[in-house]
């Protein structure tokens, strides 16, 4: 009897401790003329911050992957990579990928799906979620992973930047699909080891009902506006398409800057639609913004007021551009700008 109970007593104190499974993060690795996005960089770094393995996708033309896979093999960060190539995917039409992503992540153990926040990833990544009947979320700028739980907790800007909101993905979410706003993290490198690439079999789409029929690009020798260190933007004030030139020109020039518009501008023809700043445009956080006759709508301030150094040089000087700006000038900038353009050229 005495046997019988110690045996019991021994069955009982024995425990067992699950072990919580790690993320693992599918991250889209957007490309242009054989190199990979800048902005598909700093997923890979929010990718990393899950705590856990990071596989790269690349998808495109068979030429197109001939330069990419290569570059991407090498970026830090990475654990694997995966390619897709297929004359479908040469523009990377959300339709035609749709189908790819759908088979990749269908009883895979993939627990995250990140992009950048992009044109072509804000028509994909939600497309793919609502296929696999999941939310998604988008434009983060910070995230917190809990293995223990497995859920995830982000933060993203609303009302133009005037809020923040925390969002949690809890576990009952199978795959967590998300994009990120590329100013909030760093551009991972390309110093990494060489990863494996496997191939992965395009899905075809029989009778796709998009087609791509161009693509117009505004082609210049500044540096990119979404990227650039330095941002020289031009608002309504600027009166018409030449003066907006004329001013604005020399001082980028000068700065080795990107050249940026309000809204209004854009909309007044001052400038095109790819240059425009704010939270219907891009959003950007150079060391060095110039606001250059902006007022500061709240539309205007949510695409830039991150930048390191904002300057607004504006004759109101109740303009709401001098509450967020670190140095502001009250002046008229006909008179401001060419003055300062011949300061900078005298100390170059």
């Amino acid at each position: 009897m005495l046997r019988t109970r110690s045996l019991f007593l021994s069955r009982t104190l024995r425990r067992t401790y699950a072990t919580a499974v790690g993320p693992r993060a599918l991250v889209l690795l957007e490309h242009r003329d054989g190199a990979i996005e800048s902005s598909s960089l700093s997923a890979l770094t929010a990718a990393q911050q899950l705590g856990g393995e990071v596989t790269g996708l690349v998808v495109g033309g068979p030429e197109q992957l001939k330069d990419v896979v290569p570059k991407a093999q090498k970026l830090k960060g990475l654990t694997s990579l995966l390619h897709s190539a297929s004359p479908d995917y040469t523009y990377a039409l959300p339709e035609a990928v749709t189908p790819l992503l759908e088979s990749l992540l269908k009883d895979s153990q993939y627990t995250h799906v990140v992009s950048a926040h992009s044109s072509s990833a804000k028509s994909l990544l939600p497309r793919v979620a609502a296929k696999l009947d999941v939310p998604a979320v988008s434009d983060i700028t910070s995230l917190e992973h809990d293995t223990y739980s497995n859920a995830t907790t982000f933060t993203r800007p609303i009302y133009a930047g005037n809020a923040i909101a925390t969002v949690r993905a809890p576990s009952s979410i199978p795959v967590k699909f998300f994009t990120i706003r590329s100013t909030a993290f760093k551009a991972a490198t390309a110093d990494g080891s060489e990863v494996e690439a496997k191939a992965v079999d395009s899905v075809p789409v029989p009778n796709n009902p998009t087609q791509h029929i161009k693509t117009e690009l505004t082609k210049s020798d500044r540096p990119e506006l979404g990227v650039a260190a330095r941002v020289v933007s031009g608002g309504r004030a600027l009166k018409n398409a030449e003066t907006f030139k004329a001013t604005l020109e020399p001082l980028a020039d000068v700065l080795g800057a990107a050249i940026g518009a309000s809204r209004a501008a854009v909309d007044a023809g001052y400038a095109d639609n790819s240059l425009q700043v704010g939270q219907t445009g891009k959003v950007v956080a150079p060391e060095l913004y110039m606001a250059i006759g902006i007022s500061g709508a709240i539309q205007h301030l949510a695409g830039m007021k991150d930048s390191k150094m904002i300057v607004a040089i504006n004759k109101d000087p109740d303009a709401p551009i001098f509450q967020v700006a670190d140095v502001g000038l009250v002046a008229d900038l006909y008179e401001a700008v060419p003055q300062l353009v011949e300061k900078l050229k005298a100390q170059a």
